[in-house]
């Protein structure tokens, strides 16, 4: 493995904002996948993302006014719909006035899916990884949200989230486990849309928190973890007759830096009455992500040759050659092939 990575792919939908942050009326700027972006909510509800930039002399529209129906530029006042398309330009007499709807600001798909905000930044949705649905929480949206920067690019942020290795090492907390409590694992793996999955299996036995959940809510049905490109991971743990889900997705900000958002659903009403304590213990399991890849980059920047070896490295290996056949297969105007095999993998953790 090359210690540099690859650019992000651009065919694809990526998590931007979860939908409570967004209030009608309100834009809010970000930079996403290197480009300035501002995403808004109409007065319907509706939400729009834009290349925050106006085409006249190229302030950001972000210093303009949203009325919920049109934004304003603070410049010279141009006026612009969600879609982009431009409604007015005050300063130009009607003679002068070219045809508006040929004066557009870009704008970018939007889909608001269970609390989550997504941007799509290619030109083939319809061939593109789907926004994930997680099964039986359709109409849910997530408990709690946490957000936090990675200084690192998508593919060493991804290979870290798919490790299966390294949670005793990084993750050493009271509430979770102790690298006293390592213990060989089996997981069964299979294919699945644009990525693989770990087949739904009993809960790891040396993890505190499952214990936890499995005193709180009984008896334990199991639990599956999906990967999916461009780098969405959900695990979905049913017990006692509910569901909890762990939804991770990473969205590239720079080269050099990915923004990860871990959403969490469930539908325990217990679980509820408990979030105010589930609050440091989700920042703090994020943290020890995040400070280990900063860590990483120390050594990344001398541009070593990096070494992915036996079945812990497996899903990362998968993550590159799921990138590659999709990139392949968007060059080549094909559909996208599955390369993953199902097979069994083996480690410690």
């Amino acid at each position: 493995m090359d210690a540099q990575s690859t650019p992000p792919l651009r065919d694809a939908w990526y998590y931007a904002l979860p939908s409570e942050r967004l209030k009608k009326g309100d834009m809010v700027p970000k930079n996403l996948l290197g480009e300035p972006v501002i995403i808004g909510r109409d007065k319907e509800g509706k939400a729009f993302a834009l290349v925050d930039i106006c085409p006249h002399r190229g302030i950001p529209l972000r210093f303009g006014k949203f009325d919920g129906c049109e934004i304003e530029c603070c410049y010279h006042g141009w006026r612009f719909a969600p879609s982009g398309v431009c409604t007015d330009i005050p300063t130009l007499i009607d003679e002068q006035k070219p045809e508006l709807t040929k004066v557009k600001v870009r704008s970018y798909p939007v889909q608001e899916v269970q609390g989550g905000i997504w941007i799509f930044f290619g030109d083939k949705p319809e061939t593109a990884p789907p926004v994930p649905v997680l099964p039986g929480l359709e109409g849910h949206e997530p408990k709690m949200v946490v957000t936090m920067m990675f200084d690192g690019s998508i593919d060493h942020s991804v290979v870290g989230l798919v490790d299966p290795a390294h949670a005793t090492f990084i993750h050493k907390a009271w509430f979770w486990r102790s690298p006293k409590s390592i213990r060989n694992k089996a997981k069964k793996f299979a294919p699945s849309p644009f990525g693989f999955t770990m087949v739904r299996h009993p809960p790891s036995a040396n993890s505190r928190a499952y214990k936890l959940l499995n005193f709180l809510l009984g008896k334990p049905e199991g639990t599956e973890i999906v990967f999916q490109l461009p780098g969405v991971r959900y695990e979905h743990i049913r017990v006692g007759g509910h569901i909890m889900c762990h939804l991770t997705t990473l969205t590239p900000i720079t080269e050099f830096e990915t923004e990860i958002n871990h959403s969490v659903f469930w539908t325990a009403p217990i679980l509820t009455l408990l979030r105010p304590l589930f609050w440091p213990f989700a920042r703090t399991f994020l943290r020890q992500d995040r400070d280990v890849i900063s860590q990483q980059q120390e050594g990344l920047k001398h541009n070593p040759q990096l070494l992915l070896l036996g079945d812990p490295d497996v899903q990362a290996r998968w993550y590159f050659r799921l990138k590659n056949e999709f990139v392949r297969a968007q060059e080549e105007n094909r559909p996208f092939v599955n390369p993953i095999k199902e097979r069994t993998l083996q480690w410690r953790s």
